[in-house]
């Protein structure tokens, strides 16, 4: 598809952020018995073409966001929508990095996530969490009048064990930067900011990918050697798709503080970064495509005339159980969930199980169909988890069971054989 072609990303990316701040987020209620939250950053900024006429400061009183996309140097056609992805190279083993991405690691590629932890004890609530974990974490104060609060997306529950244990309520919110310039930021050591084009997620496809997950980890005890070598023989790994990521990298400046705590020079940290393959994944990419998800055109037939046509660059490349899955019939953030097996007949028994969560699918396809009605009293995307997870977990049971069974023929046939032939 040439660029000429394209559907604007600016039209598309005012559209998502008017439908944002209009539409109420699904809030979860933490249970009693797990009360921990935590809440994550999606910020967005708008870099104006280098063509541009000598850019204007920030307008005082800061302008609404209709306000904002009627300027003229962010409709420039030179004009770039970003997201910042952060990079940390030394998560530690209780961040929310490693609670929302998997322990896997892979010295040929690099994960990447939204600034944001968990909520503390103090926090006013879920934006106050996002707000300081941003400043802790790379320096920028979201609270200043350079960036506004567009809204929040649905909350989302992070779990493990395949489903059956809540870890936390994890609630995202949107930011949009308002001024062509964007403010000085002090990253943590270990820390890169990558701005990421919204166009790049887009047009024509995102560069679909997959990162390997030992099945083990989800199944097993953590302390049960044995018992994990013995799950990763029998059951495999497991595949969740990803999307290979462009962006202009910011590492953390060099300070006494890093060199005293024999941090990497930047030199080494960039060399190790370009042989690396970034990828989006887990709940980010979820929580990504969500977002893009407001991009696409409504098919409400009260919207607007004059909204842009639904261009084919808008659906999502991803099929999952041999069926595409399209950004406006399901919800995206479906895709960056649902693993695949490394093993055949794993699929083929979580597909021979999963009859409840097809059924849900579909009710959820109807739902979106019908103008998104009932998403709001109808946890979809909880129910499609939880009926797909207890899909894998039959479906786990009788591999290996069918396993052991056949280890069992085997030994008595060898056994047999031994003793026929003495």
């Amino acid at each position: 598809m040439s660029q000429e072609k394209r559907t604007p990303i600016v039209p598309l990316l005012s559209r998502a952020l008017h439908r944002i701040r209009t539409t109420p987020p699904r809030i979860i209620t933490s249970p009693p018995t797990q009360p921990r939250r935590a809440a994550v950053a999606l910020i967005i900024r708008v870099v104006p073409s280098p063509t541009s006429h000598p850019l204007p400061a920030l307008s005082q009183p800061p302008p609404t966001i209709s306000e904002f996309f009627n300027l003229a140097w962010v409709n420039d056609p030179g004009a770039r929508p970003e997201i910042l992805f952060l990079r940390r190279d030394n998560p530690s083993a209780e961040s929310d990095t490693s609670l929302i991405n998997n322990r896997l690691r892979n010295t040929r590629e690099a994960h990447v996530a939204f600034p944001g932890g968990r909520t503390e004890e103090g926090d006013e609530g879920g934006l106050y969490t996002a707000m300081r974990q941003t400043w802790e974490e790379i320096g920028l104060d979201l609270a200043e009048r350079d960036f506004t609060c567009i809204g929040q997306l649905d909350d989302r529950e992070i779990t493990t064990s395949l489903g059956k244990r809540l870890l936390m309520i994890l609630s995202p919110f949107v930011f949009l930067q308002l001024t062509p310039h964007f403010p000085p930021t002090d990253p943590a050591p270990s820390t890169t900011l990558h701005w990421t084009p919204l166009a790049s997620l887009v047009f024509p496809y995102p560069r679909w990918s997959n990162v390997a997950v030992d099945a083990a980890s989800r199944i097993a005890p953590r302390h049960s050697t044995a018992l994990r070598v013995l799950v990763r023989l029998l059951v495999g790994s497991m595949e969740f798709p990803a999307i290979l990521l462009e962006s202009q990298a910011t590492p953390a400046p060099v300070t006494q503080d890093s060199l005293e705590k024999g941090s990497s020079p930047p030199s080494q940290i960039a060399s190790l970064q370009n042989q690396q393959q970034l990828k989006l994944w887990g709940l980010s990419l979820g929580m990504t495509l969500d977002l893009l998800s407001y991009m696409v055109p409504s098919s409400d037939p009260s919207a607007s005339p004059d909204s842009p046509v639904q261009s084919p660059s808008l659906q999502m490349p991803f099929q999952i159980w041999g069926e595409r899955m399209r950004m406006e019939v399901v919800a995206p953030s479906l895709a960056s969930v649902f693993p695949r097996f490394s093993y055949p007949d794993v699929n083929f028994w979580i597909w021979v199980f999963g009859k409840r969560y097809r059924e849900v699918v579909r009710g959820w396809e109807v739902s979106v169909r019908a103008g998104g009605t009932n998403d709001r009293r109808i946890n979809w995307s909880g129910s499609a988890l939880n009926t797909f997870y207890a899909a894998i977990r039959k479906a786990l049971v009788v591999v290996i069971v069918v396993r052991a069974i056949g280890i069992l023929l085997g030994l008595s046939l060898a056994g047999w054989w031994v003793f026929k032939a003495e």
